[in-house]
């Protein structure tokens, strides 16, 4: 696979760049090593193309995630406690895990457990590999990217996506880049309020 396009979000690039060049030549040689004709493997049940082959989310995310992994790159989760009130949980929003439960507790109401994971994290750059469909890349951009951001756990993310050409090869509704940037875009050039670095790749 090959790079196509690349957007930074609030410098997310710059960033890499200055302060992790090798993990963007990490990026950039695993999406060059990912075959994706070698996962052109689905065949399409859809009435608009039944019985083409069709690129496979499910194989390219397992491709990028034996590449990745060889480098170091491994998945990672954060988890938080929230509540129905909204006061409390503008209160506890910055706090530590145990100490947001106590103070909803001792607010007089129940924590609810809850948490976000992403792909890949390492030394403080987080990965997305979005073949799924369109709603995912949303939440990936803003609110999974935004709670590894706010929990100190990251400083820049990283998202990637196929391109208009490459997704037209896939079953409908899989996201793409253009799209991505469209939603990105539209909400302003400080939301959402992480460095990010999106990436259309072609096959």
């Amino acid at each position: 696979m090959k790079i196509e396009a690349i957007y930074s979000h609030l410098n997310g690039l710059e960033h890499i760049h200055f302060h992790k060049p090798k993990l963007w030549q990490e990026v950039e040689a695993a999406i060059g090593d990912v075959d994706a004709e070698k996962c052109k493997t689905k065949v399409s049940r859809e009435k608009t193309m039944p019985g083409k082959m069709l690129f496979s989310p499910i194989d390219l995310n397992r491709a990028f995630s034996v590449i990745l992994g060889r480098k170091g790159w491994k998945g990672s989760r954060t988890s938080y406690w929230l509540t129905d009130d909204q006061r409390l949980i503008r209160q506890t929003l910055a706090l530590e895990k145990s100490e947001q439960k106590r103070h909803i507790e001792e607010a007089g109401s129940t924590p609810i457990r809850s948490y976000n994971q992403t792909d890949f994290v390492k030394d403080r750059i987080a990965i997305e590999i979005q073949f799924g469909k369109y709603p995912f890349v949303a939440y990936d951009m803003f609110v999974k990217h935004m709670a590894f951001y706010v929990g100190d756990i990251i400083d820049v993310a990283i998202e990637i996506l196929p391109m208009k050409a490459f997704q037209r090869h896939m079953s409908s509704g899989v996201a793409y880049y253009e799209a991505g940037l469209y939603d990105l875009l539209r909400q302003g050039r400080s939301t959402p309020a992480v460095p990010m670095v999106v990436v259309g790749v072609a096959q």
